[in-house]
């Protein structure tokens, strides 16, 4: 790159400098995700001590990814920048930035959450077992419901099968998105394990998951997916450093030195009452894509460091939160009524589950934006419910609430509703 005239530098630096759009990995428990991001960035997205033991996500997982592209051949797509083969230097074509969703069936809250702040999908199926299993076919749902359109479907694992066990199992993906939006999704075998067809899925995603055209001239907008403390224990209290607030920008900008507004906020105790009460702050520092930067558009993962005191952030008790300019965000709800759209079936069963009407005194879980909370059905009409909420949301009117019922031991995916005005 330092061969190359002003211009080109300059605008790959701004090419590179942060992510321009956002991919969630989704799929069954165990079928690759994390190896398949940790082959594309050379980071392990599952950090969480848990999750290392347990081996499945349980938290989002975030990785930067740069594209290069080497003028060999038309599908000479790599995260390299050497063509491996060529070996010719290659050209940054864009910068990616992927959401790690969890798999396993308990924790459908946190993909339902990732869910609001991605802009496409990589759908990780397995050809060493049967399409579709239960979170495979719950993700897709999902991302139906909240309005995720373009997706590349991963057929992972054909290392570990031969050649007609790989087609039978195509049919069967391709079977099962007979009926839904991804009908004509592409299919892309791969092997995450040994990187082979990793060039295949980058032209895939370039050519399926087009960057979003962004409204930067309205008022940001920001989904708190994390929220954590950066200070080890022992610090000094003259060098703690404030909160940081990891997430996603929908629409706006942010820049440092801002002040900003964080709702619902957090709970106080006055007068022997709970209430929620608005936070404000300022921006210090904006990381994306592991670089400082003065401002940060919407298209990927980024960490705001803030003036919070650090308590407030721990162990992601922010995430779900909106943040935005002060005065200028939507409303908090406490409780609210929704516009039923309820599924003919249960999501995530391996029975075929009637989806029942919804019940008086019954307890739901909602998600909206990147929010997750229970909601107590107080009220219920032939389309209509009214909920009141465990933990207060920010939404506008009119925001898709997606909803889970508990089936046996586990929340299932029963439907969705719209806020309506009061």
């Amino acid at each position: 790159m330092s061969k190359q005239s002003t211009k080109t530098v300059t605008e790959s630096e701004i090419l590179l400098k942060q992510p321009v759009v956002s991919i969630g990995l989704c799929g069954h428990v165990d079928h690759g995700k994390t190896t398949l991001l940790e082959k594309l960035s050379g980071k392990w997205a599952d950090t969480h001590s848990e999750e290392l033991k347990r081996g499945i996500t349980i938290r989002l997982g975030y990785a930067d990814v740069v594209f290069n592209k080497c003028s060999c051949e038309e599908l000479a797509y790599t995260t390299q920048e050497k063509c491996q083969k060529c070996g010719s230097e290659t050209t940054p074509v864009r910068k990616v930035s992927f959401v790690d969703a969890p798999g396993h069936e308990s924790l459908m809250a946190t993909m339902l959450s990732g869910a609001a702040i991605i802009d496409g999908a990589l759908i990780l199926v397995s050809a060493t077992e049967k399409c579709p299993q239960p979170q495979t076919r719950e993700h897709l749902r999902a991302l139906e419901i909240v309005g995720i359109k373009n997706v590349v479907i991963v057929q992972n694992k054909i290392d570990l099968v031969d050649k007609e066990t790989a087609i039978s199992n195509y049919k069967e993906i391709k079977e099962f998105l007979r009926a839904t939006i991804f009908e004509n999704a592409p299919i892309i075998p791969i092997s995450a394990e040994y990187g082979a067809n990793i060039d295949k899925l980058i032209w895939a995603i370039e050519k399926y998951i087009p960057t979003p055209d962004r409204d930067l001239s309205k008022d940001p907008l920001m989904l708190v997916a994390r929220s954590f403390d950066i200070n080890k224990p022992g610090t000094y209290p003259k060098d703690m450093k404030g909160g940081v607030l990891g997430g996603a920008l929908k629409i706006g900008r942010l820049k440092i030195n801002q002040d900003i507004e964080i709702r619902p906020g957090r709970m106080v105790e006055e007068k022997n009452q709970k209430l929620w009460k608005h936070i404000t702050t300022k921006i210090t520092v904006i990381m994306a894509g592991g670089i400082s930067v003065e401002e940060i558009l919407p298209g990927g993962s980024f960490g705001l460091l803030t003036t919070l005191d650090p308590s407030i952030v721990k162990s992601d008790s922010l995430t779900g939160a909106v943040v935005g300019i002060p005065g200028k965000l939507p409303k908090v709800w406490e409780e609210f009524v929704l516009e039923l759209k309820l599924l003919d079936r249960v999501v995530g069963t391996k029975e075929e589950l009637v989806v029942e009407p919804v019940k008086m005194n019954e307890v739901l879980m909602l998600n909206v934006n990147s929010a997750a909370t229970v909601g107590f059905v107080t009220e219920v009409t032939r389309n209509k419910v009214r909920l009141r909420l465990k933990l207060p949301v920010c939404a506008e009117d009119g925001s898709r609430v997606t909803i889970s019922r508990r089936v046996g031991n586990r929340y299932r995916l029963i439907g969705y509703g719209i806020i309506m005005k009061k």
